[in-house]
């Protein structure tokens, strides 16, 4: 009897870890690949990815296309990190030869941002397949959007294979871009979070006029089946590529919104160069205890704070002595992700006021800062007093309000 019941035991660990394994949803290649070839039959493909293209069993989407008969895969194109993940943040690339297809790479983050004529000679339809993490300085979806344009310049199909937010599809945070402050890490007047997958996105900016001369190109989204807007990754059971080197993990995409935007300031260390990139905050004049007191005294929903001190093994703090906070996020659903840098300073002003960040920040850094807000207004309005009441209305209402105008593109 106990052998049966330790058998039985077995079979059923078995069968649980065979559920868990299997995905709640099927992401745009997986739809692609089974029912929507009619879309690319007899066409030259053009294949805008990297290591995130892959589908349920980590297949790369580049591989399912080139082995694809009626249908011919003829040219890759590489965002930031390129279309292998091999290259660092920030580094820029030229075209190569993929050493796997022999097909040529052409590079979307070096000289050309944007494909040129050259580069889509002979392409009918150029498909986009990367994952995204839901925040607007990500510049996965800047690429996307000037390969959109390029489409309608050429008169080439463009098509989305769609993929999860890993943020949901229900958070939304941030100030709206305004004039003057457009960039490559903030293209389209959306907030920092933006609570759309990268297809509903494409909807957006191709039928908002975002494209330069309000263009549209001939645009095709590939859904998801299964995807809500409530899920959040870990409940759609799809297996996590990390999206670029410092984001190895679902999760970094929320610690990415609360941290981000205050490393543009290269003043406080947001753990980039450490074991947990963008989980911690820290500085080398930082008492950890006394800040950490201070910021879960606030008693801020879905976040706690951790003292901490550590020692980045490179980059801008590289053999630093730095104390600080590890960052806990333990509601994403209800934790405003982008706010916690901004109490972060609220909160060690008070204890240093003597250390004015923007003040020790230099022009270039704190124009980078701008750019990833939105706007300088939140930075002129925040420094006054160091208090994010003072930009919390423009930084959440702006949100809300945007959230109203994007559902209208809600694909699910």
């Amino acid at each position: 009897m106990k052998r049966i019941s330790f058998i039985t035991c077995l079979i059923n660990i078995a069968l649980s870890v065979t559920a868990f394994a299997q995905p709640k949803i099927l992401t745009g290649v997986e739809i692609l690949s089974r029912d929507g070839l009619d879309i690319i039959k007899g066409m030259n493909i053009g294949l805008i990815t990297n290591p995130t293209g892959v589908n349920s069993k980590l297949e790369s989407t580049i591989d399912i296309l080139f082995r694809m008969k009626d249908r011919q895969l003829v040219a890759l194109f590489g965002p930031e990190h390129g279309v292998r993940g091999d290259i660092a943040a920030g580094e820029k690339i030229e075209s190569y030869i993929d050493q796997k297809t022999k097909l040529p790479v052409y590079s979307l983050y070096g000289k050309n941002r944007k494909p040129t004529p050259e580069m889509l000679k002979g392409i009918d339809v150029l498909i986009y397949d990367i994952q995204d993490i839901g925040a607007r300085s990500y510049t996965y979806i800047s690429t996307m959007g000037l390969a959109m344009e390029a489409a309608a310049e050429n008169n080439i199909k463009f098509v989305v294979l769609d993929r999860p937010n890993p943020l949901s599809g229900e958070k939304f945070e941030g100030s709206i871009i305004r004039e003057g402050f457009f960039s490559f890490i903030g293209q389209y007047p959306i907030p920092y979070v933006y609570g759309l997958t990268c297809g509903e996105l494409a909807e957006m900016i191709n039928n908002e006029g975002w494209l330069t001369g309000k263009k549209k190109c001939d645009l095709t989204v590939v859904k998801m089946e299964g995807w809500k807007r409530s899920m959040t990754f870990e409940e759609t059971g799809l297996p996590w590529v990390l999206t670029s080197p410092h984001i190895p993990h679902y999760y970094s995409a929320q610690y990415y919104c609360a941290s981000g935007i205050l490393g543009e300031l290269g003043v406080i260390s947001e753990g980039v160069g450490y074991t947990l990139p963008f989980q911690l905050l820290g500085a080398e004049w930082i008492d950890s205890e006394m800040l950490a007191n201070k910021l879960n005294s606030l008693d801020l929903d879905g976040v706690i704070f951790r003292p901490i001190t550590f020692k980045p093994f490179y980059g801008n703090f590289q053999e630093k002595t730095l104390g600080g906070v590890q960052i806990h996020i333990t509601d994403p659903k209800n934790c405003n992700l982008t706010s916690i840098q901004f109490y972060f300073l609220q909160e060690m002003f008070k204890l240093y006021p003597d250390k004015d960040i923007f003040q020790l920040a230099s022009k270039e850094r704190i124009a980078a800062f701008d750019k990833a807000v939105g706007w300088d207004k939140i930075r002129e309005l925040f420094s006054k007093n160091y208090k994010y009441n003072d930009i919390k209305n423009i930084w959440e209402n702006e949100a809300k309000e945007f959230k109203k105008k994007a559902s209208h593109y809600s694909l699910y």
